[in-house]
């Protein structure tokens, strides 16, 4: 059975990643890329679906207890766990070296002290769980192959199958190293190149040290943000740019439920807010990146932008659900693919537009197709911005006006005018500016419940929306405006917990209304953690500080041992929920720690 989502750590060579649990196992792999079918599916079903255990042999053979230690060697995703065993100590070393050939996984065995028997089980089962490979040796190596697919397994032990499935059985004693290493390789071409597990080794601590001194940030909770900052490296398909929301697909919202996605893609809006991370902490390679991935995903093709693409800009994202997995913890169905792909979100255009607005107020190279695309995303605007759309939360119920929509088409309006004004491009001052006028007065006539003093979901609607908390941050209206305030108050009383995290909206509009769920999905979901990041954010800016740092630290309090947050926490439960690692969730632990940075929220 799989772990609890926080149990799993990162690793991952910037185009394909993989989860490790803390008693050493391998539960979720794809090759050769982040959206590939899974090598390792487990984390989704049962052994029978693929996983890689190692770790110190367990009495009476009941399986590899969970690591006494773990952590990241320094700011690196090199991963050691420790066991503490009654034979000794022994120590596991994971890393995906940044790769220039073929993807691999090393898994480098080291003995601390004792005599510590160990056992690797190496179970490999294609595309999702769904195939098992033929197994067999070629000289010293042992390859699994089926259909375009191959998996070399390479390490100095021996090594013996049974009930297809690979073993290793050995012995560490004080200084000895024990290298397995498995790469993948197109099956029509030749075997893969002999790796070198302790250059490799090297080699990535080495690429993590250098990135990471790039970061500009020096103020409080450093090692939070630096994490974050890895994990969202991480989470960059290196040869595009493209940067996937979650290396996972179909972990749950709602544990049980059907809430379960695949987010193994490039959603623009995930990625335009990782993009000003990154720059406001000094990575302007991986934004340059981005924007140019944007500029080709696009295309000539700016009325019909998706809102998210694959991570080379694929546009099909056909959605399946596939059987023969029952599921994290039975939450059926496991998808692949997204249906919202084709979604009507009229926020995209506010957050590409803010995305493209911050990377020129920041010095970063002037691009031209990059201001004629913004021009181009302006008119289509234009003409639907006034048009219902599914919302930033890509509900599956009818269309509706949402607030949050309208204000990004303002912040996208906005951002242009003052691209307009500040003479780097020519365009229709004036009959923009009239157009963000007309935007602003219609969401503050039809957005807003004059009677509980609060901005609403939708037009008409009484429900409230998280998204409603970035009303000042995006500059609609100012902070001490007594609208935003009544909303940030509005959304402590009626989407808070009990521990003081936000949810994204009401899902159901209650046992008496007779309507559906708002979403159109049943069940529940937990608290957002992007939105409460936000409603840190925004008690910051009303001067709120000490309550906006209090919420900060108890929102970093739920990371994983590793500094690792899905997407959501779930109240009841007490844990994470949600793919994982999420980008959504550590982009906001990083604005979050700069605005209280800014606002003197840490000093003593």
């Amino acid at each position: 059975m799989a772990g609890r989502i926080e149990d799993y750590a990162l690793i991952g060579d910037m185009q394909t990643a993989a989860l490790v649990c803390r008693d050493g196992t391998v539960d979720w792999l794809c090759l050769p890329r982040f959206d590939s079918p899974a090598v390792f599916a487990g984390l989704l079903g049962t052994d029978e679906h693929g996983f890689w255990r190692l770790g110190p042999a367990h009495p009476e053979g009941s399986g590899t207890p969970d690591a006494t230690r773990r952590r990241y060697r320094g700011d690196s995703l090199v991963l050691e766990s420790e066991w503490d065993t009654d034979r000794g100590t022994v120590r596991v070393i994971d890393f995906m070296p940044p790769r220039d050939g073929a993807p691999q996984l090393i898994r480098i065995v080291e003995g601390v002290s004792g005599r510590v028997p160990m056992v690797s089980t190496l179970r490999m089962r294609f595309s999702y769980g769904q195939v098992t490979p033929w197994v067999h040796k070629v000289g010293d190596r042992t390859v699994a192959v089926a259909g375009p697919d191959s998996v070399w397994l390479d390490t100095e032990v021996d090594t013996f199958g049974e009930n297809l499935t690979t073993y290793s059985e050995f012995t560490v004693a004080p200084g000895d190293r024990v290298a397995f290493t498995i790469s993948w390789e197109p099956s029509h071409k030749p075997q893969p190149s002999l790796p070198e597990p302790e250059v490799a080794l090297s080699n990535t601590e080495d690429f993590w040290r250098e990135w990471v001194e790039q970061c500009t940030y020096s103020g409080p909770y450093r090692e939070a943000v630096v994490r974050s900052l890895i994990t969202l490296k991480a989470l960059t398909y290196a040869p595009t740019g493209g940067i996937v929301a979650a290396p996972t697909t179909s972990l749950p919202e709602d544990i049980g439920g059907v809430r379960n996605w695949d987010y193994r893609f490039t959603w623009l809006r995930d990625a335009a807010i990782t993009l000003s991370s990154l720059l406001r902490t000094g990575y302007r390679d991986e934004a340059r990146a981005w924007r140019e991935w944007l500029l080709r995903a696009v295309a000539g093709d700016p009325e019909n932008l998706q809102i998210m693409y694959g991570i080379a800009g694929e546009r099909e994202l056909g959605e399946n659900e596939l059987h023969w997995l029952p599921g994290y913890e039975g939450s059926a169905p496991v998808r692949i693919g997204n249906g919202a792909a084709h979604q009507l979100q009229l926020d995209v255009y506010g957050e590409v537009t803010e995305a493209l607005h911050l990377a020129h107020m920041t010095g970063l190279a002037r691009n031209d197709y990059a201001s004629i695309l913004q021009l181009k995303l302006i008119r289509y605007l234009e003409k639907h911005w006034n048009e219902p759309d599914e919302g930033i939360w890509e509900v599956r119920g009818p269309r509706r006006h949402f607030v949050h929509s309208k204000v990004m088409a303002w912040v996208a309006v906005d951002r242009t005018v003052k691209l307009i004004e500040s003479g780097e491009v020519d365009g229709p001052l004036e009959r923009f500016k009239e157009l963000r006028e007309d935007i602003h007065y219609d969401v503050c006539e039809k957005g807003y419940d004059r009677e509980r003093n609060t901005f609403t979901q939708s037009y008409g609607s009484r429900e409230l929306d998280a998204s409603l908390l970035l009303i000042p941050q995006m500059g609609f209206l100012p902070p001490d405006d007594k609208r935003v305030i009544g909303t940030i108050e509005a959304i402590q009383r009626e989407l808070s917990t009990s521990d003081g995290f936000v949810l994204r909206y009401p899902t159901s509009s209650g046992a008496d209304s007779g309507e559906e769920n708002l979403d159109g999905l049943p069940g529940d979901e937990g608290a957002f953690l992007a939105c409460s990041f936000w409603l840190a954010d925004d008690l910051a800016m009303i001067g709120r500080v000490d309550e906006a740092r209090r919420l900060f630290e108890k929102l970093l309090a739920l990371r994983n041992d590793l500094g690792l947050l899905a997407e959501e926490w779930d109240p009841r439960r007490k844990r994470q929920v949600g793919n994982f690692p999420q980008a959504f969730s550590h982009v906001p632990l990083i604005d979050t720690a700069l605005r209280l940075t800014a606002a003197g929220a840490f000093r003593a």
